[in-house]
């Protein structure tokens, strides 16, 4: 519930602050939608890998479950590595987030959502290993449970960055 709090308040300061440019670049002089729509189809692709591995894993099967597990954890991954390149070009193209308010909540909003993917990784390969080691026990399934719960959170999160801040930041 906390999570949703968070991204509830970064939404709204983004949505107040989102056409705050101070003179300097808009998100339709920024973004590279092919550039998103990429991003959103490795976190789309992860959910739907996290499912499957769900799916093996009510059938009690830990090969499967693993190899599906560890490809959500590869477009986690994926997803991760394209929005640090876009980061990065922002900031060389001198759209850090010191330079507007518009910059400062878009990078707050997803910046703090690829944070929670991290986080969602790290957590991911904890549990592998705890599967390793132990199989799918009880305990290791409701774990895996609650991070598919979480996971599948970061993605409607995701859907309404792409659409509010990608999408609607595009038009002029």
């Amino acid at each position: 519930m906390s999570d949703c709090l968070i991204f509830a308040c970064l939404f709204a300061a983004y949505g107040v602050l989102g056409r705050e440019y101070a003179g300097g670049p808009s998100g339709a002089e920024l973004f590279e939608l092919p550039l998103v729509a990429l991003n959103t189809s490795f976190l789309l692709l992860s959910s739907i890998t996290y499912g499957f591995a769900m799916l093996q894993m009510q059938q009690n099967r830990l090969a499967g479950t693993q190899i599906w597990l560890a490809i959500t954890g590869v477009f986690g991954a994926g997803f991760l590595a394209v929005e640090l390149f876009e980061f990065a070009h922002l900031v060389h193209e001198g759209a850090g987030p010191q330079r507007s308010a518009f910059l400062t909540s878009f990078f707050s909003l997803v910046g703090t959502h690829g944070l929670h993917v991290t986080c969602g990784i790290i957590w991911l390969i904890v549990l592998m290993t705890q599967v390793a080691q132990h199989g799918l026990i009880t305990a290791n399934k409701r774990r895996l449970m609650c991070l598919s719960m979480f996971w599948h959170f970061l993605d409607v999160v995701w859907i309404g960055v792409f659409t509010f801040v990608y999408l609607m930041g595009a038009l002029p």
